[in-house]
Parts: C-alpha cells; sequence; structure tokens
C-alpha cells in the first residue's frame, strides 16, 4: 500500500521553467517529486510497482501526454493521471476523462487547486480498491459516489444540484463558463447521472440539499 513517504509525485512537462516551478510548488509542502523532460523519459523510468501520481502536459514534442496515458494503460500503469495545458479545448478534456483521467487544470493554475488535486489522488490510491468502485444502491452508494469527486468538482456539485446555470456557477466561482461546462459534465460521469434531477436526488439522499429549498427553475 502506498504511504506518503513511498508516494511519487512525477511532473512530465517539456517546459524547463514550468516543470521546475511545479517541482518547487509540491516540494514545498514536502512531496517527493520527480521531474521529466518528456513523455518517453518518464515511461522508460517510472518503476511500475512505485505508488504515486502523474502530472502530464498534453501537449510536448514526440509523446505528447494523451499519448503517454494509453502507453501507461498498455503497460498496466495504474498512477492516477492529472493532465495540464493551455489548450483545454472539449475533445482534448473528452477524450482525457474517457481514458482515465483523474483531473485536468487549465494553464496558467491556480496553485492551490494543483495541490488539492494531487493531495486527493494520492489518497485515492491508498484507498483499498474495492472502496474506490461504485457499486449497489442506498446510502452506501450515495456516500462512494460522492466520495468519487474530486475538490472542484465538489464545488460545482453542489450549486448544480441546486439548479444554477452553468453561467452562474461560473459567476460564482470565478472561473470560465467553459470550464464550468467540462466539470458539469464529468461531476455527472461520475454520480452515473445522466440528467440534471438525476444529481439534485443525489444531493437529498446524502442529506445535502433541503427539497423544500430548491431553486426555482432558471429561464436562462
Amino acid at each position: 500500500m502506498t504511504t506518503p513517504e513511498t508516494a511519487l509525485v512525477h511532473v512530465v512537462d517539456d517546459d524547463a521553467g514550468m516543470l521546475e516551478s511545479t517541482q518547487w510548488l509540491l516540494e514545498s509542502v514536502g512531496l517527493r517529486v520527480r521531474g521529466y523532460a518528456d513523455g518517453r523519459q518518464f515511461l522508460n523510468t517510472v518503476d511500475p510497482a512505485a505508488g504515486g501520481c502523474v502530472i502530464l502536459d498534453v501537449r510536448m514534442p514526440g509523446l505528447g501526454g494523451l499519448n503517454v496515458q494509453e502507453e501507461m494503460d498498455k503497460r498496466g500503469l495504474t498512477l492516477p493521471v492529472i493532465f495540464v495545458s493551455g489548450h483545454a479545448d472539449v475533445p482534448i478534456v473528452v477524450r482525457a476523462f474517457k481514458s482515465g483521467a483523474f483531473d485536468f487544470i487549465e494553464k496558467p493554475f491556480n496553485e492551490q487547486l494543483l495541490l488539492d488535486s494531487v493531495q486527493q489522488a494520492l489518497e485515492q490510491q491508498r484507498e483499498p480498491l474495492a472502496q474506490q468502485r461504485i457499486s449497489g444502491a442506498g446510502q452506501a452508494d450515495t456516500e462512494a459516489r460522492l466520495a468519487s469527486l474530486t475538490p472542484r468538482e465538489r464545488d460545482v456539485f453542489l450549486p448544480l444540484a441546486q439548479g444554477y446555470t452553468s453561467r452562474e456557477i461560473a459567476e460564482q466561482l470565478d472561473v470560465s463558463v467553459k470550464t464550468i461546462d467540462l466539470y458539469r459534465a464529468r461531476v455527472m460521469k461520475r454520480l452515473g447521472a445522466e440528467r440534471l434531477p438525476d444529481v439534485t436526488g443525489l444531493a437529498i439522499a446524502a442529506g445535502l440539499l433541503d427539497p423544500l429549498a430548491l431553486r426555482p427553475p432558471s429561464s436562462a
């Protein structure tokens, strides 16, 4: 089992300045970090048995981040992958999440958001696999679904359940509407929700939302 002492955060970025600053940020909170200038170097060096997570730049010469993720899957490397990119267009993000990405953060990123994502990725890997799987029904299932959300997804989940639009949530969180749309889709996927009322129902079942105090539907 991975422990804080053995977990290693791998940072893969061809931008030397970004690589150095990201390493410094992670090391400043006591994390063990190893940097790589390209995806091939990471794949040739990483220990398949080691615990931790990977921060991957999407666009790199040679082997891009999405290709590295695909190669990891072929090799059975199960480290959680956090993508960072200044080009977070929807097709790229969708492809990353379909392939099992843990998170996708746009550059320039808020340092605390990255730290939160890394810490949760490491915590998820420390949990027994059985606790990560979502199955069955009832209160335990609801709690498991909600526990699978990252901190940024939780920020979107409750206002979404309350009936706020993407634009309204974007204003609340001071981010772009595009970012909220991406996280809205990811929240619904993680929760196994096909419709917004399903998201509201999960929030009510978890005791996070009063069904008598729902926000009236918006005409926006």
